[in-house]
């Protein structure tokens, strides 16, 4: 058996060992003895394997897959630029912890700096983004099995409590194809040749609550204390929910950070206003932009209870809020993606999951009804682009059925945030697809930019052109093309459209319109002060 073929064997066999159910493959010819290994794994039903075309997709359908089942996922390429089109998966992976293994297959060394075809310096190429950056050598198994361990342990932060993706780079020399059967056994147990026992770091943060205190929870928040809580759409679902337009109307003595909060200016200023700040977090890191925080800790620690008078402020403020939102959504004049968004957020039941673009989308729902019991919500927010974000959902859609009693997976997306990883419709027909309803609300262009200072009336001359970047694409014709079903709706004919069963991967398209957001803001915030 020749060298290549045996390595890719064993490092298949040993991440299968290491609890790795998931991958996905992008075609080539440096790693195809890595997918002769994945294919055959795949067969036996050792795990499931995704082939993608693109690279770029591939790395966010294995961060949906990862994200959604909290497993480590291998996206396996081939040398050259391929590996680079990773990079977008990789910064939102190591921002938001996200367990995501960059399997590279590369030429050998000795032919770095030659000229030969398709060969780059891969060694290092993702810098500071990955926890750990291995290269792979020699011709020792068990060390090849021991590399294994050691990637997955920094990807899923084994010992550190910090997550993030990782590098095993695999230089493969020729020949890449199979030339006998069997491989380097691994333990006899069945086992992973190294078993790295998981470290915890405790460290409390007492709080004594009888003094007015707001909780503020970012996306990947755990369950937080009985207090009124402001929770992003990623977030658990607070006993005390407050909503975030009803921040004006408290004054909160301290404030617990609970995960790492980015959607609301409401909220950067409050925490940016001198009132005392806990921040409660996992990992080597913790949030504090405005730089007030005045303790750190892995766990909040309760003292006392809240008075009951401030947490009746608090619901009597938010109730104010939500009403408000409706009454001014109820009086506007065109459909817009608060609306689509207010349509989802009532469609959705308990074991339903929901991924969220990161633009106007995820705040759309933090207004109008999310986080809400039951419901689980994903967003890339780690870095907050809106790529790749057809192919997270996807992926995460496709690991949503290995939970208990799942329902629905359905996913809210801008018409930009859509177009941009339109290429993650592209599923052949050997492909898992994913019984998934992609719900894109179409104004024609960046919408979050009329909110924004660029959509001043001052800044109108350039306004449209290089920030409301109209595209007028059909999404019908682009769906025909990709094979995928599409339906146009509106917004009152959404919730019908979304309990219709039906299986599969599809597109409700419902259009919206963006020319009076600026001012529909505006009357939502002095609607709510």
């Amino acid at each position: 058996m020749n060298r290549s073929t045996a390595l890719a064997r064993v490092l298949v066999d040993e991440l299968v060992r290491g609890g790795v159910r998931e991958a996905v493959l992008c075609p080539g010819s440096r790693n195809a003895p890595l997918s002769y290994a994945l294919h055959a794994a795949d067969a036996a039903g050792a795990l499931r394997l995704h082939v993608r075309v693109d690279e770029r997709s591939a790395g966010f359908l294995a961060l949906g897959l990862a994200l959604a089942s909290g497993a480590p996922v291998p996206v396996v390429t081939t040398s050259g630029t391929a590996v680079a089109n990773l990079h977008p998966a990789v910064l939102e992976a190591s921002h938001a912890g996200v367990p995501l293994l960059v399997l590279s297959a590369d030429r050998p060394g000795e032919l770095l700096g030659s000229g030969a075809n398709q060969t780059v310096d891969q060694r290092g190429l993702f810098g500071g983004a990955v926890r750990e950056a291995v290269v792979l050598g020699g011709d020792v198994p068990a060390r090849w099995r021991a590399a294994v361990g050691r990637v997955l342990a920094a990807a899923t932060g084994a010992r550190t409590g910090h997550p993030g993706p990782v590098q095993l780079d695999v230089p493969l020399a020729e020949p890449l194809v199979p030339d006998g059967e069997g491989f380097p056994a691994g333990r006899s147990d069945g086992g992973p040749w190294t078993r790295v026992l998981p470290c915890t770091v405790d460290a409390p943060v007492e709080l004594d609550v009888t003094l007015p205190t707001l909780v503020v929870a970012g996306a990947a928040a755990p369950a937080g204390p009985c207090l009124p809580t402001v929770a992003e759409p990623g977030a658990s679902a607070p006993m005390l929910p407050v909503h975030p337009l009803a921040l004006g109307a408290l004054e909160p003595e301290q404030v617990v950070v609970l995960g790492r909060p980015t959607l609301h200016r409401e909220v950067a200023r409050l925490l940016g206003s001198g009132v005392p700040v806990h921040v409660v977090g996992s990992g080597a890191g913790w949030t504090d932009v405005a730089a007030t925080a005045t303790s750190v800790g892995t766990r909040l620690v309760t003292v006392g209870a809240s008075p009951r008078g401030w947490v009746d402020v608090c619901a009597a403020a938010s109730a104010r809020a939500v009403a408000a939102v409706d009454r001014v959504l109820d009086a506007a004049g065109d459909t817009t993606g608060l609306h689509v968004a207010r349509a989802v957020c009532r469609s959705l039941a308990g074991g339903d999951l929901l991924v969220l673009g990161s633009s106007n989308p995820v705040r759309d729902a933090a207004l109008t009804g999310l986080p809400a019991p039951g419901v689980r919500v994903l967003s890339n927010r780690g870095v907050a682009g809106i790529d790749g974000t057809v192919s997270t959902a996807i992926g995460a859609a496709l690991a949503h059925p290995a939970g208990a009693a799942p329902g629905r997976a359905l996913a809210l997306l801008g018409d930009l945030t859509f177009l941009h990883d339109s290429g993650g419709l592209l599923l052949g027909p050997h492909e898992p697809r994913p019984d998934l309803t992609l719900v894109v609300a179409n104004d024609d262009g960046g919408g979050i930019f009329a909110t924004l200072e660029q959509g001043a009336p001052e800044r109108a001359a350039a306004f449209e052109r290089v920030f409301g970047t109209p595209h007028g694409t059909d999404l019908a014709a682009l769906c025909t093309a990709h094979g995928v079903p599409h339906a146009r709706v509106t917004v009152d004919e959404l919730s019908a459209a979304l309990s219709a069963q039906q299986g599969g991967l599809r597109v409700l398209e419902v259009r919206t319109e963006r020319s009076g957001l600026r001012e529909l803001h505006a009357r939502l915030r002095a609607a709510t002060t």
